[in-house]
């Protein structure tokens, strides 16, 4: 008769077995992934203070993880955690957000809401990069301020760094221009759609076209009615969808510039990122409604916090003095990138 530990083969290295190698494995990332969910039950904790309920907890985990990387440098057992969360968990968010997406939804605000949604995205997102490069601004960071200003904010940085891979000072001060300039829109919008007398549907449209994040979107699109709430989200779904689009071209434009002959071919990453398909078989599952409502509904609910912890890890590895390298001009690119969309969207949606 085998015990228990004869029953287990030993395919391991050395001899070990895949069950010793497991739990070598969830050892060496346990002290990392403990560290990013203390930060993230943190950034969530916060909010319940006074003054801080407005502020995202996505930038509430990345401020914690900037102060405490800064303070007290990760020592080498939290790096391995820390760096599965940074990657797999923000990879996995993105990938759950095709659960808020339809078909149906999108075609609600009819052809040329999606149309105004695609062009806007593109005409904001190739503008940025123009002025970036004109401003003397690093690609990456050009890349990342971009994709935020034109798609959906923190998951679309995440999402446009899986093609560049740019350092983490860069991913965090984006992060940071887009949630300055996102909570901005959330109180100034509604105060000049009133000024400007838009109706329902279009103050709705605006909101969605032009603002960052999700949650700022709903925060301002809602105060136009239920009509403008209900139109600036599907508006803005259709520029979350189109992150898929966005994602695919950065990863065709810079995978060549990272691996032209330098790389074999076995260990080329694809050029359609995994969670972009994954982002898109959820949508066509969510738009067949082949998905239990329970089950979409709680995923829905985890994606932020999955978001947070991934951008919080982000934040360990960030440095004051990488950020004050960085300077102003990329915050001024921002600006300038929120404004346009803005204007652009305005002029489409009165026009």
């Amino acid at each position: 008769m085998t015990t228990r530990n004869d029953a287990i083969p030993t395919l391991g290295r050395g001899g070990r077995s895949w069950y010793e190698d497991g739990r070598g494995r969830i050892g060496h990332w346990l002290p990392g992934l403990v560290l990013v969910g203390t930060i993230t039950a943190a950034a969530y904790g916060l909010r319940s203070l006074p003054g801080l309920s407005n502020l995202s907890p996505i930038i509430l985990g990345v401020i914690i993880g900037v102060l405490l990387g800064n303070i007290a440098p990760l020592q080498r057992q939290f790096e391995a955690g820390v760096a599965l969360s940074g990657k797999g968990l923000l990879r996995a968010a993105v990938a759950m957000l095709g659960l808020q997406v339809t078909i149906g939804q999108l075609l609600g605000i009819g052809a040329w809401g999606l149309f105004s949604a695609a062009f806007v995205l593109f005409v904001t997102f190739f503008a940025t990069l123009a002025i970036g490069r004109a401003m003397n601004i690093s690609p990456q960071l050009t890349v990342l301020i971009a994709s935020g200003t034109s798609v959906c904010g923190a998951a679309a940085i995440a999402g446009a760094n899986s093609a560049i891979k740019a350092p983490d000072e860069d991913v965090t001060y984006a992060i940071g221009c887009i949630t300055l300039f996102g909570t901005i829109a959330m109180f100034a919008y509604p105060a000049i759609g009133h000024f400007l007398g838009l109706e329902g549907r279009q103050y709705g449209l605006w909101i969605g076209l032009s603002v960052h994040e999700v949650a700022q979107v709903v925060g301002a699109g809602f105060q136009g009615g239920d009509q403008a709430g209900q139109t600036a989200v599907i508006a803005k779904l259709a520029r979350v969808l189109l992150l898929a689009v966005l994602v695919f071209g950065l990863a065709l434009h810079f995978s060549p510039r990272y691996n032209s002959g330098q790389v074999r071919e076995a260990t080329r990453p694809p050029l359609v990122p995994v969670f972009i398909i994954a982002f898109l078989a959820l949508c066509i599952a969510n738009s067949a409604g082949i998905v239990p409502e329970a089950l979409r509904l709680t995923l829905i609910e985890i994606t932020p916090v999955m978001l947070t912890a991934a951008l919080a890890a982000l934040g360990l590895g960030t440095r004051f003095n990488r950020l004050r390298q960085l300077g102003m001009k990329p915050l001024v690119l921002c600006a300038i990138a929120t404004g346009l969309i803005a204007v652009l969207s305005l002029i489409l949606v009165v026009g």
